[in-house]
């Protein structure tokens, strides 16, 4: 069994679902597994990760929106407010989509559904490098 890592630097521009699926395949398709477990993790606590559709853009806009009621930016709701008033929203987000995700690995690519894509959820307003560490063990 053999093991790769490999940090994946990300640019958002404030709210919304950046896809990497691509950046991830590519990465992939170099470090010859044919089987395998691929683990992805975020090391930030107000941005996650999710497998969500990537073909329709109104599936990300929705859920942004959804997201903005869950865990609104309201003054006076959160006694955590240390960078302004997205930072408790931003962790509650986070929270309910989770920063890893676990990824079979077949025929050496990931066994994604046909409409499946790899995001990165930036839940602050304003821009962010974030790092998601990928980690795959397999054959």
């Amino acid at each position: 069994m053999k093991q790769a890592t490999h940090v994946f630097r990300l640019d958002t521009r404030g709210p919304g679902l950046v896809e990497f699926t691509d950046e991830i395949a590519d990465w992939l398709s170099g470090q010859g597994f044919a089987t395998g477990l691929m683990t992805l993790f975020c090391r930030h606590t107000s941005a996650s990760l999710t497998i969500q559709e990537n073909a329709s853009p109104e599936v990300r806009l929705d859920l942004e929106a959804a997201f903005a009621r869950l865990a609104p930016e309201a003054p006076g709701l959160y006694a955590h407010a240390d960078e302004g008033p997205d930072d408790m929203p931003a962790h509650i987000r986070a929270v309910l989509t989770g920063v890893s995700l676990s990824i079979p690995v077949i025929g050496g690519r990931m066994a994604l559904g046909t409409w499946q894509g790899v995001f990165l959820f930036e839940h602050r307003r304003r821009p962010h490098r974030r790092e998601i560490v990928a980690h795959v063990m397999g054959e």
